[in-house]
Parts: C-alpha cells; structure tokens; sequence
C-alpha cells in the first residue's frame, strides 16, 4: 500500500508547487486612479533621469564626439551650415543620456511591472532583463568595432582616387547613431525566441525548420536597419542576426522547449 500513497501524493505536491508559483505575492488591491497615478510617478522620475544624464552628457560631449570620430580615421569633417557642430552635440547627448539613463528607466519599468506579476513570471523576467541588456550593449560594441568600420573602410576605398574624403559632421553622425542604436535592437533575436519558447507558442524544432525564411528575414533585416546601401555592412548585421538566431534555437532547446 506504501508506492500506492506516494504515487497519490505526488501530483497533490506538484500542484502545490503550481499554485505557490502562480501565486502574486504580496497582492494589494488598487483602483485604475492609483494605477494611472503610480505610472506619472514613475513616468516623471524617468525623464528627470533622461533629463539629467542628457545635461552631464552635453557637458562631456566633445570627448563622445571624439570617440565616435574614431573609426573614421583619415577623414575630415566639416561643419556645412552655421550651428550645424551645436545641434550634431545635442544629437549625441540625447543618445548617450538616454543610453547611461537606461539602467534607472529599466528599474523603473521593472517597479511599475513587478507587483502585478506571478512568482513564475517573477523568475523569468530577471534573466530577461539581463540578457536583454548585454545583448544591447553586445550590439553597440558589435556596430562601433566590426559595422561602422568595415562600412567606413567600404565608402573611403571606393572613392579614394576620385573624390577628397570631406564629410558633413551631421550626416556622419546620423549614420553612425542609428547604426549603433538598430544594432543594439537587433541583438533582441535570443530574448524573442526565448520568451515565444516559454509561452509554447513556437518550439525549438519549429525554428529551426523555418531557418530558409529567416534567411531571408535576416536579409531583409540587415538591409533595412543598416542606413549604407553597401553589401559588406548588411551582410555582416545579417550574419550577426542569423548566428544570435541559432544560438537562440540553442537557448531554447536547453530549457526544454
């Protein structure tokens, strides 16, 4: 009689575990007026943040500026239209304060979202919001050390017999920005996988029997995030985009999905 008990209190334990998970803890009751209150509350606290690092980052720009300079080594900039350098600074503020605020904006966003969320999503946000943010960051260094170079290197040679390298320090700039910026946002493939395998909505199988259509996918990616039309810089974004894609299918596979 003795496996007969075991085995019936096995699936009680078990379901025991599934309501502790699915539990909210600390569950308070709150109108939609104390909702919408708490979201302005955290909303503010985010701009001041954004404010605040956009202002030090103006402070410190030309250093930024200098950095991002960089991988455009042998080409001189010009400033075609008067004001043209100030509003170029506050362009590269904006990014940098809105990138060093992003840290406080996520706490922000985790506080607001946390207190409706189940002890089981609970567990999952935090490796994603961790894996998230390398993957951003994993992406701004892949762009500014591999993309904007080769893409760099790509415009130079080609015209280096024909046409003296002076370039406009706006256009430079909104190049390399947006470069950097849709890169970081491309390196979100593995966080999407994870959480559609998570869901149950798309298995690992299921993605990797569609690897022609993301093929194609990552190609059109890479030609539409990259603000060059030159191949070498959409195909190496396409290539990032398909090798994080499969490792992804990787990620996915180890959880059991």
């Amino acid at each position: 009689m003795t496996p007969d008990v075991e085995t019936a209190s096995e699936p009680s334990s078990n379901a025991i575990e599934k309501d502790y998970l699915d539990q909210i803890p600390h569950d308070v009751e709150m109108s939609l007026f104390d909702h919408l209150e708490e979201l302005r509350r955290r909303i503010f606290y985010s701009l001041i943040a954004v404010a605040l690092c956009v202002a030090g980052c103006f402070v410190a720009v030309k250093p930024i500026v200098k950095l991002l300079e960089v991988p455009a080594q042998g080409v001189k900039f010009l400033q075609l239209a008067p004001g043209e350098y100030f509003f170029v600074s506050l362009k590269v503020a904006g990014y940098s304060g809105l990138l060093v605020a992003s840290p406080f904006i996520l706490y922000q966003i985790l506080q607001f979202v946390l207190p409706g969320l189940t002890r089981r999503e609970r567990r999952l946000i935090g490796p994603v919001v961790l894996g998230s943010s390398i993957l951003f960051f994993a992406g701004l260094a892949f762009s500014y050390v591999a993309l904007i170079p080769a893409a760099l290197k790509f415009f130079i040679s080609y015209g280096a017999d024909v046409v003296e390298q002076l370039w406009s320090i706006d256009k430079y700039f909104e190049f390399v920005l947006l470069l950097m910026f849709s890169t970081g946002l491309a390196f979100q493939v593995p966080v999407i996988q994870l959480l559609l395998g998570y869901l149950g909505i798309v298995s690992s199988g299921q993605m990797l029997s569609g690897w022609r259509v993301v093929i194609v996918g990552a190609t059109v990616l890479g030609a539409v995030l990259t603000p060059s039309t030159d191949p070498l810089t959409q195909s190496l974004l396409a290539g990032a985009v398909l090798g994080l894609y499969f490792g992804g299918i990787g990620l996915v596979k180890l959880c059991g999905k």
